[in-house]
């Protein structure tokens, strides 16, 4: 049952979600390539260490998981009836990956690969 002020319910794969799912995935993907990018001007990584990240198919699998961990918690708000906060969760997700992503994209080399 719907509060005052929430979205209205719908299905949970309408057409909304599914493009916030798909961005929340683009979005990890490109937090990859810039990660990879910041990775190779020498820059050390900070919130995993630099061997995760530089191990491809684990921190492949790690950005997987991050999208799917975003899709469930959209699908626990939706269950909930929490429908804006659902869309919301995505919507912060893609935010916060495509700034990290220019963060990293706008970063100097380190010195030690000048």
């Amino acid at each position: 049952m719907s509060s005052k002020g929430e979205a209205a319910s719908h299905r949970f794969w309408d057409r909304e979600n599914a493009w916030l799912f798909a961005g929340v995935g683009a979005a990890r993907m490109l937090d990859y390539a810039s990660t990879r990018h910041m990775r190779n001007i020498g820059v050390n990584e900070w919130l995993l260490s630099n061997s995760v990240v530089d191990n491809r198919p684990l921190f492949v699998g790690i950005e997987l998981a991050g999208t799917a961990a975003s899709i469930g918690v959209s699908y626990l708000f939706h269950r909930t009836d929490h429908h804006r906060a659902e869309r919301w969760v995505s919507i912060l997700h893609i935010g916060v990956g495509v700034g990290g992503s220019i963060r990293n994209y706008t970063l100097s080399p380190s010195a030690t690969t000048q």
